[in-house]
């Protein structure tokens, strides 16, 4: 049975504990969401054993930390790497043997997300540069 949230005992030595080392957090980050909205955040954070606020806070720094690569974005930039590097020799009119194709695919495997990540870079620039 859930305890009732007016009837959780607070540690405050606990929490100031958990601060030393860290600095002060001063600054607020917000949005507004809907009831059900945030009875679902506030489920998620109940699962984790966490306050909304602490849990939002990892959620929010773990997605800004995170590179911006999903699977669908990595194998688009790895199709266009195998048209890039399969058409160039077709286009000159060279044969492309079984052995450089397979060499093809492996280096195409092996280089997608690293490419992949430098084309989100290319965006992120861009960005900065237009505003």
């Amino acid at each position: 049975m859930e305890v009732p949230a007016e009837h959780v005992e607070l540690k405050f030595s606990d929490r100031l504990d958990k601060r030393k080392g860290r600095p002060i957090r001063s600054r607020t980050a917000s949005a507004r969401v809907t009831d059900d909205e945030l009875a679902a955040l506030e489920r998620a954070a109940g699962d984790e054993g966490k306050l909304l606020a602490e849990w939002a806070r990892e959620v929010l720094l773990r997605e800004a930390r995170t590179p911006r690569t999903d699977a669908l974005f990595t194998e688009i930039v790895a199709t266009r790497m195998l048209l890039n590097l399969v058409l160039k020799p077709i286009a000159c009119g060279e044969e492309l043997t079984a052995q450089a194709y397979n060499d093809v695919l492996t280096n195409v495997r092996t280089t997608k997300h690293k490419a992949a990540m430098d084309v989100m870079e290319q965006y992120g620039t861009s960005d900065q540069k237009e505003n």
